[in-house]
């Protein structure tokens, strides 16, 4: 049942991407149809997985300015697990490949999300970057996952950089989302997910900081999400 409930719960978000394709077509680069797609999928993926998704810190994440989330990256599933808490107004942050997904890939492109080509880094930074003016010019925010690839099971990897580029250029602050570790374990003859807590931390401020406090500012924010994950 367990292999089932995946297999219908991925099956469904082509599906819901192709209706939502009416949306993103009738409002191109409307940063809100991401947060509205994310929404949908996100609950209607828990429900066919039977996943329990505790929140702990809802009234931390900024709903009235812009800010830079930034969340531990599992597995695909996490599209399940975190998708339906963006704040209004968010771009998210995906490879370059993920264009070429049928549905999926047209969706995140007409969202105006950020496209990255992880091979070429110093051109990664440079987008960020950009996309830093856009927060402040356009009140927008941006979703990242910082580690870059999904962690496996294999515990919070290390923090790229770009997040904290954006997030200083822009002086807007960063919160961080922490899931509890999971993997792919159902529960009983029904195949239900095990639950996955997640807590949202207080945003960390970033006004007056420069290029020179982004090591600093990456260490604190990787030490907290790490500390946020072993206490779920």
């Amino acid at each position: 049942m367990g292999a089932l409930r995946k297999l219908l719960a991925w099956l469904s978000v082509p599906l819901i991407c192709l209706f939502a394709l009416i949306l993103y077509i009738a409002r191109p680069f409307n940063p809100d149809n991401n947060r509205l797609l994310g929404w949908t999928v996100a609950r209607f993926g828990r429900a066919l997985l039977g996943l329990a998704r505790p929140l702990e810190g809802w009234e931390n994440m900024p709903k009235d300015r812009p800010t830079v989330v930034i969340a531990n990256h599992q597995h695909n599933d996490d599209l399940f697990v975190v998708g339906d808490l963006l704040p209004p107004r968010t771009v998210t942050v995906g490879k370059s490949s993920l264009v070429w997904v049928p549905f999926f890939g047209q969706v995140f492109w007409l969202g105006g999300n950020v496209i990255l080509n992880r091979a070429r880094s110093h051109k990664a930074i440079s987008v960020m970057r950009a996309t830093s003016d856009a927060l402040a010019r356009d009140r927008k925010s941006l979703w990242v996952f910082p580690e870059g690839t999904r962690s496996r099971g294999r515990g919070l990897q290390k923090f790229k950089k770009g997040a904290f580029h954006a997030a200083i250029a822009s002086g807007a602050p960063v919160t961080i989302v922490c899931a509890r570790q999971y993997q792919d374990k159902t529960i009983g003859w029904s195949g239900r997910r095990e639950p996955v807590p997640v807590r949202i931390l207080p945003p960390i401020e970033t006004t007056g900081m420069t290029a020179e406090d982004i090591p600093d500012l990456m260490a604190r924010c990787h030490q907290q999400m790490a500390e946020g994950i072993a206490s779920l």
